[in-house]
């Protein structure tokens, strides 16, 4: 079963790679963030991403984030899969679990490509 538009996986694909071959740590964060976005309707996906963001964290010495990752781990895909998963939220750790943050442009056209 997809969760997500064939677009929106491809999308999702091409910013986590892009997440691992950029050498600027800030880059690193935006594309995992654009690839958080994209991966929230798909319990899967959603728990990968925050794995990635967690190993992230723990490179660059973060506590703060490495333990608000660990927290967002273990409710991802729960939380998804109950439909919980706020619209447009970035998945970091100074972002709260329930809030709904606007959705770039872009990342909603492939989320909802047949909305008007």
């Amino acid at each position: 079963m997809a969760w997500i538009p064939a677009a929106a996986r491809t999308a999702y694909d091409n910013e986590m790679r892009a997440a691992k071959t950029t050498s600027d740590p800030e880059q690193r964060w935006a594309h995992l963030e654009r690839a958080h976005i994209l991966s929230q309707p798909d319990p899967w996906l959603h728990t990968r991403n925050h794995i990635a963001m967690f190993t992230l964290a723990v490179r660059q010495r973060d506590r703060r984030e490495a333990l608000g990752q660990v927290v967002r781990i273990m409710v991802a895909a729960p939380g998804t899969l109950a439909g919980l998963s706020p619209a447009g939220n970035t998945g970091r750790a100074h972002v709260s679990l329930r809030q709904t943050m606007s959705t770039p442009p872009d990342l909603a056209a492939l989320l909802h490509p047949h909305a008007a």
